[in-house]
Parts: structure tokens; C-alpha cells; sequence
């Protein structure tokens, strides 16, 4: 019963509250009927609820204060854009979307149902589109923070204020890596606007409220607790997303998430959901992202981002075990362009970095939010393990060039030869032509390709398919079938032998191992 109080008087149903005052109160009316002389049940009136029930009302204030705090900054987004003209023949046959024979005198409600409205001359109308959610105002003057994809696609963007106002954008800049985005408002001053906190503070298990206009429903307020930090959903280039159970649901995106204190922890941007709606997994921008992009956007219209120059990929078990860690941590390194920040500090492939700029590197995804963060032009220490000792090194931090890390995938198909058989492995090899190695994006013909591999193989459990190619065996390169064979001789395949695969998304270390 105390339970239900705890919870009911937290904000999600009023009603456990009521009933579980009336229980109280029945409780103690029956203890104060009994006979005299009759042994009465332990109480759990008043004495023992009140505390609880104390505890729950101080809560739903600190919920209520947050929330008069935050919603007068709140506003709901909408962008409305039509697509282009579009002429067609005048005799061609009726396409998919046009209306058919006797359907013209319908209802134009009904006929907006259909994507193309033809005009009687052969020529399309153009079809309007629209998109909305939500916003928060973060500057008097008129500055307002939501996601990328709210305004993302152009036309005419209008922001409409708690108080009921209206404005239209002057100005709309993106930052479509993070999905944020500001929109600056044409002839406003004088605006209220919320606190932005430090999502640095946040631990898993802390209160939130999600704000917004979900389903068009404005100025609505839900709560729940921080679930995880830095998850990547894989929407964006740069993810370090928090978790929350606070519901969120279409619409919520932009809207903020704040802690107790009314400031800004983060921008709700997505839900995992089966149905569409609210299953209890959003996910928010943190707050310390955001503040990092608007300055560089409002600035430069851009973000400068830092890069290595380094192909990373998380370290599982198996991988730990061939490069002689003992547990999983960090980012192994798979490949190091040429020239880049990496390369001219002296890290090389099958590297682990376990910190940078004297933070411990957990994950790959952790590594990449804290080098693109830092400081353009700055020398920063970089520890790895290589062959199990650790190696300090350092490096200078360049911005990241235009399109960095965007990877040109091939539509032509290219057959390999026949090749030889490893039976142990599970894989037929053949040796790498340079069409296939243009396909795959290696200036060199270096190395094997897999033409095929046996089901039910160590090589089919290992995750490896036809058309990659095989570089390395180890620390060797393979630069031919014999090498490989070579190479793999003397490797006990109940260790493990480790192989650097690369494909058209990039290079990664699999370790094949005898089941």
C-alpha cells in the first residue's frame, strides 16, 4: 500500500493516491471500533503514512517547480514546403497517385489522399509537406534549440510560443551529425527562456521530465529517470545519447529534458518503439553536445570537428584474448590513413587505445565524441597497448576534412575466381584482383578475397562472407594465397587465429576459431 502511495502521488495516477488515503482511513476507523479488550492489528494510519506520504508530496513539488519552470520556454515547431512542379505528358497514362476516370468531382479532402494532383493540362500540382515538434527558446532574443530532422527539408518554418504567439523563422542552421538544429526568429525580443544544465552531472537512476507537444497535444509533461548514458542508436554520425523511461512520444522531438531543478539536461530526439509510441525507451541529445554545436552553428553556420584518421572497431572477448588483454576495453585500431593526426603520432594498426587527453577510452563510440570535441590545433596524449604493454604517445588534434569518413559504395559486381580451399577455416580463397580491390577501396592489390564460405564453418560463425578480402593474418600481411597459408601454418586454430577483413564499409579484426 505504501508503495502505491509512493508512486500514485509521484504524478502517474492520482487515483492510487485517493484510494490508498481512503484505505488509510479505513484502516484506522476499524482499529477504533474494536471491542474493548480485542488485540489490534499493527496501525498503519497516519503515524506510519505520513512520512511516506510526506516524502511523495515533496517530489511531486519538485516535479511541478521544474516544470513552471521550463514550460513558458517550450514552444511547438511546425515546417510546412511544397515540392517542386512537375511537368509531365499531357497523353502518357494516369501513374500511381493520379486520380482515375470519374473520381475529379470528389471531395478535395478525399483527393489528398493521393500523392499527385493533376491539373487537368498534364502538368502535377505541387504537394505540400509538413513536419512538427517541438522546441526550447535558449536566448531572449530570439534563439531557439530542436533537432535536425524537425526542419530539415526546407520552406517555411513557424514556432509558436507557450503564450499562444507566433513567429516565423529568419534563419534555420543544422547540425544534422548530432540532429540539432537552431532557428532564429524574425522581430523577437524579450523571450523567456530555460536554464541549460550540465548533462556531465547526470547518473543512471536520476529524476527527469520530458516536455513538449506530443501528438500535437501542447505543453504536455512526463517524467521518468535517466536509464543509460551514451548509447549509440546508429541515427546520427556522433552518438552519445542519454536513455530515459520518461515518455516520449512524435512530436516530443526538440523538446527538452530537464532535471529537478528545471535546467536542460538534454534534447529528446527518438524512441525505440515497435508501435510508433511510447514503449519506454527515448533518447535525448546531452545538454553539454548541444552547447558545444550552438556556439560553432550560430558562429560559422557549421560545427569543426577534430579527427585521428584511424579505423576503430570495439574489442569484444575474443579479440582481447589474441592481443593479451584481459578484459574487453577501448578501441582497437584497424587501419591508419596516411599523413593524418594518427599516423604522424606513430599509432599503428591493431593499436588498442585505452585513453586520450587524459580520459580512460572504454568503447570506440566514447573515444570518438571526445577527439571530435577537441580543442583544433592542440597536442594531446594518447596511450595504447601494443603487444600488451602500454605505449604514451601524442598527438596533434586537425579539423576533420569535408565529408570525413563517408565511404563511396560500389554498385558493380565483381566475380572472383575460383580458389583454393581451407577446409579448417571453412573459406575458399582466391588471389585479389585489382577490381576488385578498387571496389573495396584498397590502392593496392594486396591481399586475398573470400569467394565462398561453408555453412556451419568456424569461418560462417566468425561473420564472414564472400567478396572480402583478407589483408592480414596477425601482424603479417598477406599479400597472396601462399602467403596466407604461410601465415596461418603454425597458428593452432583452437586459439584463434585473428584476420584483418576489409570491406566496402571498412576494415575489421575477426577472430576465427574451431568450435
Amino acid at each position: 500500500m505504501l508503495s502505491l502511495l509512493s508512486r500514485g502521488s509521484g504524478g502517474k495516477s492520482p487515483l492510487l493516491v485517493i484510494g490508498t488515503v481512503i484505505g488509510l482511513s479505513a484502516a484506522v476507523m476499524y482499529v477504533t471500533l474494536l471491542p474493548v479488550g480485542a488485540q489490534p492489528r499493527p496501525s498503519v494510519g497516519p503515524i506510519a503514512g505520513e512520512p511516506v506520504l510526506a516524502g511523495a508530496n515533496e517530489l511531486s513539488r519538485a516535479f511541478r517547480a521544474a516544470a513552471e519552470k521550463t514550460l513558458p520556454a517550450v514552444v511547438s515547431v511546425e515546417r510546412v514546403s511544397q515540392q517542386k512542379l512537375v511537368r509531365k505528358e499531357r497523353n502518357a497514362p494516369r501513374g500511381r497517385g493520379q486520380l482515375p476516370p470519374g473520381f475529379d468531382d470528389l471531395d478535395p479532402l478525399f483527393k489528398r489522399f493521393f500523392n499527385e494532383l493533376p491539373d487537368g493540362n498534364g502538368d502535377q500540382l505541387p504537394r505540400e509537406t509538413s513536419s512538427s515538434g517541438s522546441g526550447i527558446i535558449i536566448d531572449a532574443g530570439g534563439i531557439v534549440l530542436t533537432n535536425n530532422h524537425v526542419v530539415a527539408g526546407g520552406g517555411k518554418v513557424t514556432v509558436k510560443l507557450h503564450d499562444g504567439r507566433e513567429f516565423e523563422a529568419a534563419e534555420v542552421k543544422t547540425d544534422p551529425s548530432t540532429d540539432v538544429a537552431i532557428i532564429k526568429l524574425k522581430n523577437a525580443s524579450k523571450l523567456p527562456t530555460a536554464t541549460l544544465g550540465d548533462s556531465d552531472m547526470l547518473d543512471i537512476g536520476d529524476w527527469v521530465l520530458a516536455l513538449g507537444q506530443p501528438f500535437g497535444l501542447q505543453d504536455s509533461v512526463t517524467q521518468g529517470i535517466i536509464s543509460a548514458k551514451n548509447r549509440g542508436i546508429g541515427i546520427t554520425k556522433h552518438a552519445e545519447f542519454l536513455q530515459t523511461d520518461a515518455a516520449i512520444n512524435p512530436g516530443n522531438s526538440g523538446g527538452p529534458l530537464v532535471n529537478l531543478r528545471g535546467e536542460v539536461v538534454g534534447l529528446n530526439t527518438a524512441i525505440s518503439s515497435t508501435s510508433g509510441g511510447y514503449q519506454g525507451i527515448g533518447f535525448a541529445v546531452p545538454v553539454n553536445v548541444v552547447k558545444w554545436v550552438v556556439p560553432q552553428l550560430l558562429k560559422d553556420g557549421k560545427v569543426h570537428r577534430a579527427f585521428l584518421g584511424v579505423g576503430i572497431q570495439l574489442v569484444d572477448q575474443a579479440l582481447a584474448d589474441q592481443l593479451g588483454m584481459g578484459a574487453p576495453s577501448g578501441a582497437v585500431v584497424t587501419d591508419v590513413q596516411p599523413k593524418s593526426p594518427a599516423g604522424e603520432a606513430g599509432i599503428q594498426s591493431q593499436d588498442v587505445i585505452v585513453e586520450f587527453a587524459g580520459h580512460p577510452v572504454l568503447n570506440p563510440r566514447q573515444l570518438q565524441a571526445i577527439v571530435s570535441r577537441s580543442p583544433l590545433g592542440s597536442k594531446q596524449p594518447v596511450v595504447v597497448l601494443r603487444d600488451g604493454k602500454r605505449v604514451a604517445l601524442h598527438v596533434v588534434i586537425r579539423e576533420a576534412p569535408v565529408n570525413y569518413g563517408e565511404r563511396n559504395v560500389s554498385d558493380k559486381e565483381v566475380e572472383p575466381a575460383s580458389g583454393e580451399e581451407f577446409k579448417d577455416l571453412g573459406l575458399e580463397l582466391a588471389p585479389l584482383s585489382k577490381d576488385v580491390a578498387e571496389q573495396l577501396g584498397l590502392k593496392e592489390p594486396d591481399g586475398v578475397v573470400i569467394v565462398s564460405v561453408a555453412d556451419d564453418s568456424p569461418a560462417a560463425a566468425a561473420g564472414l562472407r564472400p567478396s572480402q578480402a583478407i589483408v592480414q593474418v596477425g601482424r603479417s600481411p598477406v599479400k597472396s594465397v601462399d602467403e596466407f597459408k604461410v601465415a596461418i601454418k603454425n597458428t593452432p586454430l583452437e586459439k584463434g587465429v585473428l584476420l584483418l577483413v576489409r570491406t566496402e564499409e571498412g576494415s575489421r579484426f575477426v577472430v576465427v576459431k574451431a568450435k
